[in-house]
């Protein structure tokens, strides 16, 4: 049977990664099997603990720790590297992004059309919470960016949700560290050859405030950019 694999980077999330692991596992996954495998990037908090605690709860958590905090993109190394499944789906720890919306992700590659499909928070999910004019703005600039050297017509590169076929992502020597992991397997995978047949879908999105744990700021839009420049513009 297809097996799911989905690669959850949590750093101090001790207030949310029970609850998204309940929602993962309570989502419809389209007959798939499904592992979870969650990397707590040397949290601060009790994220190690509860973590240790969902994994000894459910035999599909498969649980890695780093010691000390090196970015989403180093988590992302790991949990990819530890992916068994064959598609591999990047969900954050955090309550930003639903679980429910996996059928629709997931349906291009289910029916064979797809090898790698975004979720985009701009193509009309069934809800959006809003928030900063000026994030919005910052995520289709950088998109823009992204497409103009990828050649590609994306709506939201910066997207959580990235779903890939195990070989194509596997296929990646994932660099970046932090949250430059968006823009740099955007080019990659746009750079492959024969090129990954690439897909997106619409999808809900809560997002949080700074005073509700979100982390992202302007600098990682800087590094965004300097990414974009990097991984389309190197040999």
């Amino acid at each position: 049977m297809t097996k799911l694999s989905v690669v959850i980077p949590c750093y101090n999330e001790e207030r949310t990664l029970a609850a998204v692991v309940e929602r993962v596992l309570a989502a419809p996954r389209c007959g798939l099997d499904i592992e979870l495998v969650i990397v707590d990037d040397g949290s601060r908090d009790r994220s190690a603990e509860v973590l240790k605690d969902v994994a000894g709860r459910h035999p599909e958590v498969r649980a890695h720790f780093h010691a000390v905090n090196r970015g989403k993109g180093a988590a992302l190394r790991t949990g990819f590297q530890a992916a068994g499944g064959d598609i591999v789906l990047v969900q954050d720890a955090d309550l930003e992004y639903s679980p429910a919306d996996y059928p629709k992700l997931l349906k291009p590659l289910l029916d064979g059309r797809a090898d790698v499909v975004f979720g985009s928070r701009f193509k009309g999910g069934d809800e959006t919470r809003v928030l900063y004019f000026w994030h919005s703005v910052a995520n289709r600039l950088l998109t823009l960016a992204s497409n103009m050297f990828t050649d590609l017509n994306l709506t939201d590169m910066e997207t959580c949700y990235k779903v890939f076929r195990r070989e194509v992502i596997q296929a990646v020597a994932i660099v970046e560290e932090r949250f430059g992991f968006e823009p740099e397997i955007t080019a990659k995978v746009a750079r492959m050859r024969p090129r990954p047949r690439i897909y997106e879908v619409g999808i809900s999105y809560s997002g949080r405030t700074y005073e509700e744990g979100k982390k992202i700021g302007w600098r990682d839009g800087l590094r965004a950019l300097y990414c974009i420049l990097r991984y389309n513009l190197s040999e």
